[in-house]
């Protein structure tokens, strides 16, 4: 494939990146940001393509390694962003004092977290707390598939009962 061929066929997919960015980011800003990092990343390292391979997994592995990466910065540093329409920097420290909307929207996620079924809530929870597919899958002595469509389960019912803090890309 040679770099005129390259170029044509990332900016085709950029449309396609930033969607997926958003995914990962629910913020225009930060898709934007995760976009370019992406398309400058598969330039760099343009020679670990593999002609006749699938283009577009290639390009989305990169986003999705990239915002990986970032995502573990961020948890490290124990700084988050806040995607509302302040757009805070928030730290994680135990220091940080939460606003009344915080608590309230806290609150309120709780009382339907509590609502899901048990089977469902708790391996939402280990995962919201950090625990991986294979840790929950241990402790609670199911299959990792299992685990994993609870999780979806609990999801999507939760999307159901919190209208209000859902996603629009519109």
């Amino acid at each position: 494939m040679s770099t005129l061929e390259f170029n044509e066929a990332l900016i085709s997919l950029e449309g396609h990146l930033q969607s997926f960015a958003m995914s990962f980011t629910r913020n225009k800003d930060d898709a934007l940001d995760l976009t370019q990092e992406t398309m400058l990343k598969a330039i760099t390292y343009r020679k670990y393509y593999t002609p006749q391979t699938n283009f577009k997994a290639w390009t989305f592995t990169i986003m999705r390694n990239l915002f990986i990466n970032q995502y573990r910065r961020k948890v490290k540093s124990r700084t988050i962003f806040d995607t509302s329409n302040e757009m805070y920097l928030i730290s994680n420290s135990s220091g940080s004092s939460e606003t009344a909307i915080e608590i309230i929207s806290t609150k309120d996620i709780n009382k339907k977290i509590d609502i899901l079924e048990a089977e469902y809530r708790t391996p939402f929870l280990m995962h919201f707390e950090g625990f991986k597919y294979k840790e929950i899958s241990e402790k609670l002595h199911i299959p990792i598939g299992t685990v994993k469509s609870r999780i979806f389960f609990a999801r999507k019912k939760l999307m159901s009962l919190l209208p209000e803090y859902s996603y629009s890309a519109n």
